[in-house]
């Protein structure tokens, strides 16, 4: 019954009408009693403190006064219509102005008499002044003196309809009386007791209408504690439920083209990179569908281990398909792919967009009768016109970049049995976050760089220190060496990133000749990209401007010096993912930063992070200490973690793993929530998680 009543619509709230209720399901996806209740304030205003007039010269922040309303004044005509009012205590005066409802103003709020007054003043003329502040009659000042006031976001559509975060505070406060009657708990009581949090209802009331700092601490850390306990939950349930509902291919054989991979190598795999193949070896003869996550650093060498995956599939009679989300990249992996498979005279099909018909028509019958086992390609390779004959891996490369739904067309490719899926991701992730982001996933970390490989040496240079990089350039080209030289995307516009790269095109040009310099950016075609991309990898142009780490995603080893102008622009996980595009050969690399002399604090702190390591996962660590997960370049699709409002896994890591603590001992004992003392838990699970919209069963 309590959550019928929170189920409730908008609509039926007194203090609403239907046309407030569609903008606050319109902008602020609230729709309900219980949607509006959750929503948060995301800061406060300290209203335990009176001020006088005469302390305004050292307040700009928002501030109370005590004082009386005196006389009115209309100025303008039409729309430029003000109205003035004077406010004053035994310390001095101040101007009230509003521009909007100027007339109901002058009846809501008789003059002479007392209000507390709140708002942030403004100065002009030397005068003090209030534009549109909020004014309570003295006889209610206990409704909003003596706490923190909460503040609300709004949209500009919102305040058109008089829900300002004044005017919303009051639709949400009309409520919160009710969370004690209707608000279910949803923890069991000896966690909430162990862990000293008050009630859901109770932290609810005091995020709203706190007393105090302390208070308010502990209702927030109540709701973060629920939100990743849930989703940790859920991800683990998903991991129990595919684990004994979906069936996958058995890989029985290690067979001839697995150890023939092994023996043909020029070089001894890393002890993390037999770890992480065993892991799959071990996944993949289990006879349940395998969803794992490879992670690791820029040339760990993922790709190898997933050859050794596509080998297990080969062996065993099966096929398998590798998903690149650019044609640059699928390009690469199946160079790389052919290269490795060559000594065992295994083919591997590219299928991109650019594909030529005649070629599609040939590899779609080769892979159809399985003259083919291997197909590498973009998001094109899912079409509905490829069909496999037994598909029964599916390897995807930055996995981010791939919808939920898309994956899911691949489950259409195998009519038989589930695929096994294998996510490969480039961007370290510390493994507590890693569990939170892909908790639904199997997780393996190759934490190894090659052996033999130099580290890379990374300097920082001022802009006025540009003819010392020009100078290093040249050099390095002199050497015959290839260069990088990345420029960022300025305010995020392509004509203004277009401009950027045009500008250090012709600089470059001039030092070093315009035979020496090529450029791409997403201007380009396809064609253009790829031809320029190709003049640069076969070693016929020896510096190559480009504004994205997506195009310059390409391997090339004779490439030995990465430069990247205004690296201040770029977060911690972009600067470490293109240094990664250099050492990747013998010769010594170097990554050249190039920054302006002024930066601030955090702009600064990323710069220095990245000079002094080149471990990824620590570069990671203090990437979500500086910016939160949020900014972690690719971690994860937009919207792929669901019921989150207040937390953050990176800032709330202690939080996280107290919360997965509880989830693994819970699960662990009752592994279906059937328990009574459970049966909160598994309520409030199907409500946040309800099983019908669950895709989280497809990687």
């Amino acid at each position: 019954m309590a959550n019928d009543y929170l189920n409730t619509k908008l609509v039926y709230l007194p203090s609403l009408n239907a046309k407030k209720a569609k903008v606050l399901e319109d902008d602020a996806r609230v729709i309900t009693y219980r949607d509006l209740i959750f929503y948060f304030p995301y800061r406060y205003v300290d209203r335990t403190k009176l001020f006088k007039i005469s302390d305004l010269k050292t307040q700009t922040n928002e501030i109370q006064l005590c004082g009386t309303l005196r006389h009115y004044s209309l100025e303008g005509v039409g729309r430029k219509t003000r109205l003035r009012a004077i406010f004053e205590d035994e310390t001095g005066t101040v101007e009230l102005v509003w521009f909007t409802r100027v007339m109901n103003i002058q009846h809501i709020y008789p003059v002479n008499q007392k209000y507390i007054l709140f708002g942030k003043p403004s100065t002009y003329n030397g005068t003090f002044s209030f534009t549109h502040p909020e004014l309570t009659p003295i006889t209610q000042a206990q409704t909003v003196v003596g706490s923190l006031m909460g503040v609300y976001h709004t949209t500009a559509k919102m305040k058109r309809v008089y829900l300002d975060s004044r005017n919303l505070r009051k639709v949400i406060l009309s409520l919160v009386p009710i969370v004690n009657q209707y608000l279910t708990e949803t923890l069991p009581t000896n966690i909430r007791q162990h862990l000293n949090m008050p009630t859901l209802a109770e932290a609810v009331y005091s995020i709203h209408l706190p007393q105090n700092i302390t208070q308010l601490a502990r209702a927030v850390e109540r709701i973060k504690f629920d939100e990743l306990f849930f989703l940790r939950l859920s991800q683990e349930r998903k991991k129990l439920e595919r684990n004994s509902c979906f069936a996958g291919y058995r890989y029985e054989q290690v067979g001839i083209n697995f150890t023939s991979l092994y023996d043909s190598l020029p070089y001894q795999l890393t002890a993390a990179q037999k770890r992480v193949i065993k892991e799959i070896r071990l996944n993949t003869n289990k006879g349940i569908q395998m969803n794992r996550l490879v992670q690791g650093d820029v040339g760990s060498g993922k790709t190898v281990v997933a050859a050794f995956a596509m080998m297990l599939a080969l062996d065993n009679g099966t096929q398998s398909c590798m998903m690149a989300p650019t044609e640059i990249l699928a390009t690469q992996h199946h160079a790389t792919l052919s290269e490795l498979l060559h000594p065992l005279g295994i083919k591997v099909a590219l299928w991109t967009g650019t594909t030529k018909k005649r070629e599609r028509e040939e590899i779609k019958q080769a892979i159809l009768n399985g003259e083919i086992n291997i197909l590498v390609g973009t998001h094109a390779l899912i079409e509905e016109g490829v069909q496999f004959k037994e598909l029964s891996l599916a390897i995807i490369d930055e996995q981010h970049r791939f919808g939920v739904a898309q994956r899911a067309k691949l489950w259409q490719k195998n009519p038989n049995l589930l695929p096994h899926i294998l996510i490969m991701s480039a961007t370290p992730i510390p493994r507590t976050l890693a569990m939170t982001l892909y908790g639904d996933l199997d997780i393996s970390v190759i934490d190894e760089l090659p052996p033999g490989r130099k580290p890379i040496k990374t300097v920082l240079f001022t802009e006025r220190q540009q003819e010392k990089v020009y100078h290093f350039v040249g050099e390095r080209v002199i050497e015959g060496r290839q260069i990088y030289v990345v420029y960022p995307m300025i305010e995020g516009t392509e004509e203004s990133d277009y401009k950027n790269i045009e500008t250090g095109y012709k600089h470059y040009c001039q030092r070093f000749g315009q035979n020496n310099v090529t450029y791409v950016h997403g201007k380009l075609t396809s064609a253009e990209k790829q031809a320029r991309m190709e003049l640069f990898a076969s070693g016929k142009i020896p510096i190559l401007l480009s504004t994205t780490v997506i195009e310059v995603g390409v391997n090339v080893p004779n490439a030995t010096v990465m430069v990247i102008e205004n690296a201040n622009r770029f977060g911690l996980s972009q600067l470490h993912q293109l240094r990664g595009r250099v050492g990747r050969g013998a010769e010594q690399s170097y990554c050249i930063l190039v920054a302006p002399a002024d930066l601030s604090f955090t702009a600064k702190k990323r710069l220095e992070v990245m000079v002094k390591t080149t471990d990824g996962f620590i570069i990671a660590e203090e990437d979500m200490k500086l910016r939160g997960e949020g900014d972690l370049e690719g971690t994860r699709q937009s919207g792929e973690l669901p019921g989150l409002n207040l937390a953050s896994p990176s800032r709330d890591m202690g939080l996280l793993r107290t919360a997965a603590i509880y989830v693994e001992e819970i699960l662990k004992s009752d592994p279906k929530l059937t328990n009574p003392e459970n049966s909160c838990i598994q309520l409030e699970l199907n409500r946040l998680y309800p099983p019908e919209e669950q895709w989280g069963i497809i990687s």
